[in-house]
């Protein structure tokens, strides 16, 4: 099953999460707060009495920087810019630290934590899909992407706040997009959890059943696995481009998998050893020297 679903930016702008909004400019994660509790706050006097322990003239700078991306948005909206959204559900199940994809005869290689500090298994993905038995049908997993109208990146690049705040947004705007489709995706699409209801809070700290990891990030570091998706879902249908290495065209664009067991979350896959290196090499089909360029942590 593939799916796909573009959003106006009034229709996404409720799904940002501030907290990273203002971390990416170097304020406290507490402006972010504000914001998410507060969404309509509309007075510098407001503002302030929301954070009295907090310097003035810091609170002052967040909150112009508040009302300069809500500037932003409001521009974006009127000129008709979008986001855009696209999953495809697969059939699988897993076979060591590979999904397998039956309908396409494709194994999805990951890797495995190896030095857990914690009493806690070493993790893989894999370990979130059924396996393949002779009495059970395979399981699910979903591949997912969501970018931004290329325009978002360049608007005002003649100025250098404005082009920085616009990527900053647009990043955020692609990330709520994937918010926005996750959870389509788990009430309807797939439908494994029709009845869920949570805040934004609660979505935003993936209180949800199931989690969608992306490409880049500490769980899934190989950033060839972007090629993979690609061919599964077809990034250009949407507008995303890939770099010979792996980067997605526009920059504010995000792609990864969805796993719904309830036992599935985030960890880190940290420091690998050349064993399993070489294996996953292997798996990936690539030659050692050329994986290594793609691997976001080298293992040692």
């Amino acid at each position: 099953m593939i799916y796909s679903q573009s959003y106006s930016v009034a229709e996404v702008a409720g799904y940002i999460n501030w907290l990273y909004f203002f971390h990416a400019w170097h304020f406290p994660s507490n402006f972010g707060r504000i914001v998410l509790e507060n969404p309509r706050i509309d007075t510098l006097t407001n503002w302030l009495s929301y954070i009295p322990d907090v310097e003035p003239q810091k609170a002052t700078e967040a909150f112009r920087l508040w009302k300069d991306a809500q500037k932003t948005l409001k521009k974006w909206s009127e000129a008709s810019l979008q986001t855009h959204f696209k999953v495809a559900l697969y059939a699988a199940y897993s076979m060591g630290d590979n999904v397998w994809l039956p309908e396409l005869q494709l194994a999805i290689p990951f890797l495995r934590q190896q030095h857990n500090k914690t009493k806690e298994p070493c993790l893989c993905w894999s370990d979130f899909v059924r396996p393949q038995t002779d009495a059970i049908t395979s399981d699910t997993i979903g591949i997912f992407a969501a970018t931004v109208d290329a325009e978002m990146e360049k608007w005002g690049s003649d100025d250098e706040y404005q082009r920085l705040l616009s990527q900053t947004l647009a990043d955020r705007l692609a990330e709520a997009t994937a918010e926005i489709g996750h959870q389509k995706v788990r009430k309807e699409i797939w439908g494994y959890a029709p009845h869920e209801e949570y805040t934004l809070a609660q979505l935003f700290a993936s209180d949800y059943q199931g989690c969608r990891p992306a490409v880049g990030y500490p769980s899934l570091p190989d950033q060839s696995l972007i090629f993979i998706l690609d061919s599964l879902l077809d990034f250009k249908d949407i507008g995303i481009s890939l770099t010979e290495n792996g980067a997605m065209i526009p920059h504010a664009s995000t792609a990864g998998l969805m796993f719904a067991h309830p036992a599935a979350h985030y960890f880190d896959v940290g420091t690998i050893g050349e064993d399993q290196f070489h294996d996953y090499a292997k798996r990936r089909g690539l030659h050692p020297d050329n994986l290594r360029r793609f691997l976001c942590r080298f293992p040692v």
